[in-house]
């Protein structure tokens, strides 16, 4: 069972570059040894193809709207690279148009590129319109929402903005637990530290902590860029989940939104199926007011045919004995 999204204005608000198509998301990833190389408006980064010497160029949430660059240019970029293909991982443009001109954008995408077989981000999004004033937003959230946002202010849940080296080994902390607890692959804690001091050097990361009586609950890792805001990592303690620290550290985290004056607050993945493993966070996002809206599919951009069909196969292979593993871990 599939849930119907609505699309509005918040469209027009979607024309933003990326944070992870930014410059300073491309220092992050060059410092994690995946060199960022930049053509024109675009950015990609290399990721080796094992036992080859060609490598995966990865760009993922291209605008193709507000993102300039020449095809020719790439080409030649990815060549002397030694990239086998160039994916663009659910580019950063909405499926539903009604002027039209999303449908221009992929006949032009399909005149260089092919279909990905796999996309890395979810092509599902939830997007809240922070353009509004405070109270209208506050309307906008589902009852038990904005029910159980009270009631963990009520019952003394705090949230604070820690963006030091305590706020940070917080989030790392409780990160890694829910990860363990709920079965998902997390990056390395050298990943989320670098993210992290990378983007908040130039005002662009922060963490927020909702403790009780000075005990942790949860921890939101949030990256802004121009109008948005992004929350991106997460995680929460399994203990005094009655005081519903999650729904106060959402919706302070909406504030902080509008407090960097920020359009959109982008919750960076959810999924439309109600019988799909991870409806429960999207039920949990849509309940801030927030629309559920479908991205345009992931394309490759292909530059040697035969390394990159070798590399699809081994690449499907590799995930389905990465995921047979996690889930004997999860029984056991």
């Amino acid at each position: 069972m599939t849930y119907e999204c609505s699309i509005s204005s918040i469209q027009i608000k979607q024309l933003d570059v990326h944070i992870v198509q930014t410059p300073e998301w491309g220092e992050f990833k060059t410092k994690m040894g995946t060199p960022s190389i930049r053509v024109g408006d675009l950015q990609f980064t290399k990721h080796p193809i094992p036992f080859t010497p060609y490598f995966v160029g990865y760009a993922p949430k291209v605008n193709f709207i507000s993102q300039k660059f020449s095809w020719n240019e790439l080409r030649a970029v990815a060549e002397e690279e030694k990239c086998a293909v160039i994916r663009f991982d659910i580019p950063n443009i909405l499926k539903e148009d009604s002027s039209g001109t999303n449908k221009k954008i992929i006949e032009k995408i399909d005149d260089h590129c092919r279909k990905s077989p796999r996309n890395t981000f979810t092509k599902w999004n939830i997007l809240i319109d922070l353009d509004k004033p405070e109270e209208e937003i506050i309307a906008g959230l589902e009852q038990k929402t904005r029910y159980n946002s009270r009631l963990a202010a009520r019952k003394g849940v705090e949230v604070t903005l820690e963006n030091n080296t305590k706020g940070l080994k917080t989030f790392l902390q409780l990160h890694f637990d829910t990860a363990k607890r709920q079965g998902f692959f997390p990056h390395s804690e050298k990943y989320y530290t670098e993210a992290f001091e990378t983007l908040n050097k130039y005002n662009k990361a922060n963490i927020l902590i909702a403790s009780y009586k000075d005990r942790p609950l949860a921890a939101w890792m949030l990256f802004n860029h121009e109008n948005t805001i992004y929350y991106t990592y997460g995680g929460s303690s399994n203990e005094n989940r009655d005081l519903m620290a999650s729904n106060l550290i959402a919706y302070e985290a909406i504030k902080l939104g509008k407090r960097l004056n920020c359009k959109v607050f982008d919750m960076w993945g959810a999924t439309n199926n109600r019988n799909d493993e991870y409806w429960g966070f999207t039920r949990f996002k849509l309940g801030y007011g927030g629309e559920l809206v479908e991205h345009i599919d992931s394309y490759d951009f292909v530059i040697n045919p035969i390394v990159y069909f070798a590399f699809n196969f081994a690449y499907d292979l590799f995930w389905k004995i990465k995921k047979a593993k996690l889930k004997g871990q999860a029984v056991q």
